[in-house]
Protein backbone atom coordinates (compact mmCIF):
# COMPACT_ATOMS: atom_id res chain seq x y z
CA UNK A 1 0.00 0.00 0.00
CA UNK A 2 3.09 2.49 0.99
CA UNK A 3 4.15 1.92 -2.40
CA UNK A 4 1.09 2.51 -4.59
CA UNK A 5 0.88 5.93 -2.48
CA UNK A 6 4.04 7.05 -3.25
CA UNK A 7 3.67 5.91 -6.94
CA UNK A 8 0.24 8.34 -7.13
CA UNK A 9 2.06 11.15 -5.17
CA UNK A 10 4.64 11.53 -7.87
CA UNK A 11 2.86 10.95 -10.57
CA UNK A 12 -0.15 13.33 -9.62
CA UNK A 13 2.14 16.09 -7.97
CA UNK A 14 4.47 15.93 -11.66
CA UNK A 15 1.11 16.77 -13.32
CA UNK A 16 1.39 20.55 -14.19
CA UNK A 17 -1.62 22.24 -14.91
CA UNK A 18 -2.85 25.42 -17.32
CA UNK A 19 -6.11 27.35 -17.23
CA UNK A 20 -9.29 25.72 -17.62
CA UNK A 21 -10.47 24.83 -21.24
CA UNK A 22 -13.50 25.61 -23.20
CA UNK A 23 -15.23 22.91 -24.35
CA UNK A 24 -18.89 21.53 -24.92
CA UNK A 25 -20.33 20.65 -21.54
CA UNK A 26 -17.53 22.09 -19.55
CA UNK A 27 -17.50 23.60 -16.71
CA UNK A 28 -18.72 27.52 -16.79
CA UNK A 29 -15.77 30.16 -16.21
CA UNK A 30 -16.56 31.04 -12.64
CA UNK A 31 -17.74 28.09 -11.20
CA UNK A 32 -16.59 27.91 -7.46
CA UNK A 33 -15.53 23.92 -8.78
CA UNK A 34 -12.83 24.53 -10.35
CA UNK A 35 -11.44 26.05 -6.81
CA UNK A 36 -11.57 22.79 -5.05
CA UNK A 37 -8.31 20.73 -4.76
CA UNK A 38 -7.45 17.32 -6.49
CA UNK A 39 -6.43 16.29 -3.48
CA UNK A 40 -2.41 16.24 -3.63
CA UNK A 41 -1.88 19.99 -3.57
CA UNK A 42 -2.61 20.59 -7.25
CA UNK A 43 -5.53 23.03 -7.94
CA UNK A 44 -8.69 21.92 -10.22
CA UNK A 45 -8.16 24.21 -13.14
CA UNK A 46 -7.54 22.24 -16.84
CA UNK A 47 -6.11 23.31 -20.10
CA UNK A 48 -6.90 21.68 -23.44
CA UNK A 49 -3.74 19.41 -24.69
CA UNK A 50 -3.51 21.08 -27.83
CA UNK A 51 -2.50 19.45 -30.98
CA UNK A 52 1.32 17.04 -31.19
CA UNK A 53 1.46 14.01 -29.16
CA UNK A 54 5.04 15.30 -27.23
CA UNK A 55 2.88 18.08 -24.76
CA UNK A 56 2.89 17.46 -21.64
CA UNK A 57 0.28 15.69 -19.72
CA UNK A 58 -2.71 18.03 -18.55
CA UNK A 59 -4.88 16.42 -15.59
CA UNK A 60 -7.43 17.56 -12.43
CA UNK A 61 -10.14 16.50 -10.04
CA UNK A 62 -12.57 18.81 -9.05
CA UNK A 63 -16.07 18.00 -7.76
CA UNK A 64 -19.08 17.82 -10.10
CA UNK A 65 -19.64 21.12 -11.90
CA UNK A 66 -22.95 22.70 -12.12
CA UNK A 67 -23.12 22.23 -15.56
CA UNK A 68 -22.32 18.40 -15.78
CA UNK A 69 -24.64 17.65 -12.94
CA UNK A 70 -26.87 19.17 -15.38
CA UNK A 71 -25.57 17.01 -18.15
CA UNK A 72 -25.88 13.70 -15.75
CA UNK A 73 -29.36 13.85 -14.50
CA UNK A 74 -31.86 11.96 -16.24
CA UNK A 75 -29.21 10.64 -18.17
CA UNK A 76 -25.72 8.38 -16.16
CA UNK A 77 -27.63 9.82 -13.00
CA UNK A 78 -31.19 9.88 -11.47
CA UNK A 79 -32.15 9.62 -7.99
CA UNK A 80 -32.40 6.30 -6.62
CA UNK A 81 -28.89 5.65 -7.57
CA UNK A 82 -25.86 4.19 -5.35
CA UNK A 83 -23.59 7.30 -5.04
CA UNK A 84 -24.90 10.88 -5.33
CA UNK A 85 -22.84 13.72 -7.15
CA UNK A 86 -21.25 14.68 -3.38
CA UNK A 87 -19.68 10.72 -3.96
CA UNK A 88 -18.05 11.66 -7.49
CA UNK A 89 -15.58 13.65 -9.10
CA UNK A 90 -14.93 15.06 -12.80
CA UNK A 91 -11.26 13.73 -13.41
CA UNK A 92 -9.95 15.76 -16.78
CA UNK A 93 -7.33 13.84 -18.19
CA UNK A 94 -4.86 14.41 -21.55
CA UNK A 95 -4.55 10.59 -23.83
CA UNK A 96 -3.06 9.82 -27.36
CA UNK A 97 -5.44 9.33 -29.75
CA UNK A 98 -5.41 7.28 -32.90
CA UNK A 99 -4.16 10.57 -34.70
CA UNK A 100 -1.19 10.38 -32.65
CA UNK A 101 -2.04 13.62 -31.04
CA UNK A 102 -3.19 14.60 -27.22
CA UNK A 103 -6.42 15.25 -26.93
CA UNK A 104 -8.22 16.37 -23.47
CA UNK A 105 -10.89 14.09 -21.86
CA UNK A 106 -13.09 13.89 -19.07
CA UNK A 107 -14.45 10.75 -16.82
CA UNK A 108 -16.51 10.66 -13.64
CA UNK A 109 -14.97 8.74 -11.10
CA UNK A 110 -16.03 8.20 -7.81
CA UNK A 111 -14.50 10.24 -5.28
CA UNK A 112 -11.91 7.68 -3.55
CA UNK A 113 -9.90 6.77 -6.86
CA UNK A 114 -10.39 10.19 -8.25
CA UNK A 115 -6.39 10.48 -7.85
CA UNK A 116 -5.23 7.31 -8.77
CA UNK A 117 -7.69 7.31 -11.77
CA UNK A 118 -5.46 10.91 -13.03
CA UNK A 119 -2.38 8.65 -12.24
CA UNK A 120 -3.03 5.86 -14.23
CA UNK A 121 -4.61 7.93 -16.97
CA UNK A 122 -1.21 9.78 -17.05
CA UNK A 123 1.28 6.07 -16.58
CA UNK A 124 -0.66 5.64 -19.66
CA UNK A 125 0.25 8.65 -21.66
CA UNK A 126 3.31 8.47 -20.77
CA UNK A 127 3.70 5.19 -22.09
CA UNK A 128 2.22 6.37 -25.30
CA UNK A 129 -0.88 4.03 -25.38
CA UNK A 130 -3.69 5.03 -27.63
CA UNK A 131 -6.89 5.36 -26.71
CA UNK A 132 -9.80 6.04 -29.14
CA UNK A 133 -11.83 9.01 -27.22
CA UNK A 134 -12.63 10.05 -23.36
CA UNK A 135 -15.98 11.72 -23.37
CA UNK A 136 -18.75 11.49 -21.01
CA UNK A 137 -21.16 8.69 -21.25
CA UNK A 138 -23.76 11.08 -21.36
CA UNK A 139 -23.10 12.37 -24.68
CA UNK A 140 -23.88 8.74 -25.93
CA UNK A 141 -27.54 8.80 -23.89
CA UNK A 142 -25.71 7.13 -21.07
CA UNK A 143 -26.46 4.00 -23.61
CA UNK A 144 -23.60 1.60 -23.04
CA UNK A 145 -24.04 -0.15 -26.18
CA UNK A 146 -23.76 3.69 -27.88
CA UNK A 147 -20.93 4.37 -26.06
CA UNK A 148 -18.87 1.23 -27.02
CA UNK A 149 -19.76 1.18 -30.55
CA UNK A 150 -18.44 4.71 -30.67
CA UNK A 151 -15.16 3.06 -28.87
CA UNK A 152 -15.56 5.64 -26.19
CA UNK A 153 -13.35 5.41 -22.87
CA UNK A 154 -15.90 5.71 -19.90
CA UNK A 155 -16.28 5.13 -16.53
CA UNK A 156 -19.58 5.96 -14.30
CA UNK A 157 -23.11 5.11 -15.35
CA UNK A 158 -26.03 4.38 -13.04
CA UNK A 159 -26.88 0.78 -14.73
CA UNK A 160 -27.39 -2.64 -13.30
CA UNK A 161 -24.58 -5.23 -14.22
CA UNK A 162 -25.27 -6.18 -18.16
CA UNK A 163 -28.29 -4.13 -18.23
CA UNK A 164 -30.18 -7.11 -16.42
CA UNK A 165 -32.12 -5.75 -13.26
CA UNK A 166 -31.30 -5.24 -10.50
CA UNK A 167 -27.25 -6.10 -9.48
CA UNK A 168 -25.65 -2.49 -9.80
CA UNK A 169 -22.78 -2.17 -12.37
CA UNK A 170 -19.32 -1.09 -10.41
CA UNK A 171 -19.97 1.55 -12.73
CA UNK A 172 -23.04 2.91 -11.37
CA UNK A 173 -20.44 3.69 -8.32
CA UNK A 174 -18.10 5.57 -10.39
CA UNK A 175 -15.26 2.71 -9.63
CA UNK A 176 -14.94 0.96 -13.11
CA UNK A 177 -13.51 2.01 -16.14
CA UNK A 178 -13.95 0.81 -20.00
CA UNK A 179 -10.93 1.25 -22.30
CA UNK A 180 -11.17 1.01 -26.08
CA UNK A 181 -14.25 -1.29 -26.00
CA UNK A 182 -13.94 -2.00 -29.81
CA UNK A 183 -10.07 -2.90 -29.66
CA UNK A 184 -10.94 -4.37 -26.46
CA UNK A 185 -14.36 -6.49 -26.47
CA UNK A 186 -16.65 -7.95 -23.98
CA UNK A 187 -16.74 -11.34 -24.47
CA UNK A 188 -20.25 -13.65 -23.14
CA UNK A 189 -21.42 -17.10 -23.69
CA UNK A 190 -22.64 -16.97 -27.07
CA UNK A 191 -21.22 -13.87 -28.12
CA UNK A 192 -19.21 -10.69 -27.68
CA UNK A 193 -19.93 -6.71 -27.71
CA UNK A 194 -19.57 -4.51 -30.07
CA UNK A 195 -19.97 -5.68 -32.80
CA UNK A 196 -16.81 -4.15 -34.39
CA UNK A 197 -14.91 -5.77 -32.07
CA UNK A 198 -15.30 -8.93 -33.87
CA UNK A 199 -11.56 -7.89 -35.53
CA UNK A 200 -9.49 -8.13 -32.10
CA UNK A 201 -11.02 -11.21 -30.80
CA UNK A 202 -7.42 -12.85 -31.65
CA UNK A 203 -5.93 -11.67 -28.61
CA UNK A 204 -2.44 -13.24 -29.57
CA UNK A 205 -2.19 -10.29 -32.30
CA UNK A 206 -1.11 -6.84 -31.27
CA UNK A 207 -3.14 -3.69 -32.50
CA UNK A 208 -3.03 -0.08 -31.30
CA UNK A 209 -5.35 0.12 -28.65
CA UNK A 210 -5.02 -3.09 -27.25
CA UNK A 211 -5.11 -4.51 -23.77
CA UNK A 212 -2.62 -7.58 -22.92
CA UNK A 213 -2.24 -9.11 -19.84
CA UNK A 214 1.13 -7.84 -17.93
CA UNK A 215 1.21 -4.68 -20.67
CA UNK A 216 2.17 -1.11 -19.73
CA UNK A 217 -2.43 -0.45 -19.28
CA UNK A 218 -2.46 -3.66 -17.29
CA UNK A 219 0.63 -2.53 -14.94
CA UNK A 220 -0.80 0.68 -14.93
CA UNK A 221 -4.00 -0.37 -12.92
CA UNK A 222 -2.93 -2.97 -11.24
CA UNK A 223 -1.10 -1.10 -9.80
CA UNK A 224 -3.50 0.85 -8.11
CA UNK A 225 -5.20 -2.36 -7.26
CA UNK A 226 -7.70 -2.61 -9.79
CA UNK A 227 -7.92 -5.94 -11.54
CA UNK A 228 -8.74 -6.80 -15.32
CA UNK A 229 -11.45 -8.15 -16.83
CA UNK A 230 -9.56 -9.64 -19.86
CA UNK A 231 -8.37 -12.00 -16.93
CA UNK A 232 -11.96 -13.50 -16.38
CA UNK A 233 -13.53 -17.03 -17.57
CA UNK A 234 -15.55 -14.47 -20.23
CA UNK A 235 -13.26 -11.78 -20.63
CA UNK A 236 -13.86 -8.50 -20.78
CA UNK A 237 -10.88 -7.25 -22.08
CA UNK A 238 -12.01 -3.49 -21.67
CA UNK A 239 -12.88 -3.40 -18.29
CA UNK A 240 -10.97 -2.68 -14.98
CA UNK A 241 -12.78 -2.06 -11.45
CA UNK A 242 -11.88 -1.69 -7.64
CA UNK A 243 -12.94 -4.89 -6.46
CA UNK A 244 -12.22 -7.10 -10.25
CA UNK A 245 -15.65 -7.58 -10.71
Amino acid sequence: MRGRITWVAVLVAATWIAAPVAAEGSPERGDPSLAVSSGSGVPSAFSHAGAGADLEFHGSVSTIPRSIRRLMRGSSWRPGCPVGFDKLRLVRVTYRGFDREAHSGRLVVHRNWADEILATFRAMYEARFTIRRVRLVDRYGADDRRSMAADNTSAFNCRYRAGVCCIWSEHAYGKAIDVNPVENPFVYDGGFAPPAGERYLDRSRDRRGMIHHGDEVWDAFRYIGWPWGGDWEFPDYQHFSWNGR
